[in-house]
């Protein structure tokens, strides 16, 4: 009978995956892809497959890339991409490789994102055990969060805009989640290798070397203070028990050594490999048209001073527009080290669940980074989805629905009145951004709030059970 279970959840995937696939097709084959692709919350200087083409243009020509102020991205991203701009298929919508590329993408994603998933159910349902909590072991066998997950980013509407509109983030969302499968599956190279590839083709992952590390070094997702409290059960009572303290361990001496070094210390080898192998290609790629140095200038550089003020759903674009040059650079250091001065508090407070952290670490890049768009989003939403039965006890979730929804709606409304019909201002825009900034802040908070509290939960369902014990 289980096994039969297990062929019809598996079957019923599939049959989503399949579907998606499909939807993602028929809106290929629309006129002019829906113009998602001209939308500014669905393309941005750094992931617009158009200006790309631009920039395989002029290199076709004899020409840097980066001339002029279109292309920003990677020149290995130029060369993967830049020949299926180009080719045309008889009768079939143009740039129709690249959006297949994408679909793909999507596709890979998806699975690495259940593959991670089911990993992080199987080690905490194995903790669960060790403590005793069989009921909510038993709950987690009827809430699969990996398949969860994989459906939620497959079918999120900011999912498939990004890939129907020509925006490359499904690529620099592959990289992300290569180095997150491969830190939980403790494949080092691979690991290594998805998180220089993230880092260099969008910078902010840089930030997910915290969790990659904690992955590398405790494994997956586990409250492992109150395993190893079960597992040696030697522990003193707290002097008030309704406070939900955790218990103090007598016995530290056996709680030493639980962090793994070689993993961690080979990741760092292998990075090293990877960066020098992807420096060496593109500088092989931008040695007619600069070096490096160019590509430095061109993309980091770019990402780092904000040059593009043209709309997009983040909040630098307004601001920069608004101040004096004198301050410009003073704001500049303010916002982009206000993401640093977050990482390192949360990483002390949520080091037991590295996995819920990189969650955070990519939502607060999504909303401070320069240029962002709703493939941001779309990852962190299938993310979401791995900690189904962690935060089902979230407040205000639905009221961060409908105002996602509500907010969806009226962001192209505002910038078609701005921009074409000419009754709005900048100002109809930039509340919408603010509204969309606030939402993943709240986002932030409650669900850091409820796994806080989800923990505290078990901590006092272990010390019922060990004082049932020892009674």
């Amino acid at each position: 009978m289980e096994e039969q279970r297990t062929k019809q959840k598996q079957g019923r995937f599939w049959t989503w995956v399949t579907a998606s696939v499909l939807f993602r097709l028929i809106l290929i084959y629309f006129p002019q892809n829906l113009n998602l692709s001209s939308r500014p919350e669905v393309s941005t200087p750094l992931t617009s497959l158009r200006r790309l083409a631009e920039g395989y243009w002029l290199k076709q020509s004899s020409m840097s890339p980066y001339a002029g102020s279109m292309y920003h991205g990677s020149p290995l991203l130029l060369s993967l991409l830049g020949p299926l701009t180009v080719k045309r298929i008889d009768g079939q919508p143009s740039h129709l490789l690249c959006s297949l590329v994408f679909v793909a993408a999507d596709i890979l994603n998806s699975l690495l994102i259940r593959a991670t998933g089911q990993t992080l159910q199987i080690a905490y349902r194995q903790s669960l055990r060790s403590l005793d909590l069989d009921m909510i072991s038993e709950t987690m066998e009827i809430l699969p969060s990996g398949d969860i997950a994989a459906l939620i980013y497959l079918w999120n509407p900011f999912t498939i805009a990004a890939c129907v509109g020509l925006s490359t983030s499904p690529i620099e969302n592959l990289a992300i989640m290569l180095a997150l499968y491969g830190a939980c599956k403790r494949l080092v190279p691979l690991a290594a290798f998805g998180w220089v590839m993230a880092t260099h083709l969008s910078l902010y992952p840089i930030i997910l070397i915290i969790p990659i590390i904690l992955l590398l070094g405790n494994g997956p997702d586990t409250p492992r203070k109150l395993f190893l409290l079960r597992r040696h059960g030697k522990v003193e009572e707290n002097s008030s028990s309704d406070s939900c303290q955790q218990e103090k361990v007598i016995d530290q001496s056996k709680l030493i050594n639980v962090f793994s070094w070689r993993p961690v210390m080979l990741f760092l080898l292998w990075t090293v490999m990877w960066s020098v192998y992807v420096l060496l290609l593109c500088g092989v790629s931008v040695k007619r048209y600069g070096g490096l140095w160019e590509m430095f200038t061109s993309m980091y550089g770019f990402i780092l001073t904000v040059q593009d003020l043209s709309p997009n759903i983040g909040v630098l674009w307004y601001f920069f527009a608004e101040v004096f040059d004198f301050f410009r650079n003073f704001f500049l250091i303010v916002f982009h080290t206000n993401i640093l001065f977050m990482i390192f508090p949360l990483a002390i407070r949520l080091h037991h669940r590295p996995c819920f952290l990189a969650f955070v670490y990519i939502t607060i890049s999504s909303m401070l980074k320069s240029y962002p768009s709703v493939g941001d989003s779309a990852l962190y939403f299938g993310l979401l989805g791995w900690f189904v039965y962690e935060l089902s006890e979230m407040k205000f979730s639905f009221f961060l629905f409908c105002v996602y929804i509500g907010v969806s709606l009226l962001s192209p409304v505002m910038h078609n009145l701005w921009i074409w019909r000419g009754t709005g201002n900048a100002n109809f825009y930039f509340a919408t951004a603010m509204a969309y900034a606030c939402l993943q802040i709240v986002l932030v908070v409650e669900s850091v709030s409820a796994m806080l509290n989800h923990d505290r939960k078990l901590r006092k369902l272990s010390s019922a059970k060990l004082q049932d014990g020892k009674s």
